[in-house]
């Protein structure tokens, strides 16, 4: 996110806006794979406390782990998505 590209001449006012937008939009897609990862892992933990009676107490504790790091996830997700919209909004006056 630096001021001046790699040829080390300044860049245009519109042209780091635009960097700016791609970088947020970026991690706000790598926010959504996360959460929608750490959901899954939580599900298949749930199933596995069910299905091995023996250890439910270790995979309701992954359960509950995996369901927090969604819960981050999505929250870091919606605010990329409003990081994003707002380097849109400063971007070029089209």
């Amino acid at each position: 996110m630096g001021r001046h590209s790699s040829s080390g001449k300044p860049e245009a006012g519109g042209e780091q806006y635009r960097k700016e937008e791609k970088h947020h939009k970026h991690m706000e897609n790598l926010a959504k794979l996360g959460a929608v990862a750490a959901g899954a892992y939580a599900r298949h933990e749930k199933h596995e406390a069910r299905k091995n009676p023996e250890h439910a107490r270790s995979h309701k504790i992954k359960e509950k782990i995996a369901a927090t790091v969604a819960a981050g996830s999505a929250g870091f997700a919606i605010h990329e998505h409003h990081k994003k919209k707002e380097a849109k909004k400063n971007g070029s006056p089209l």
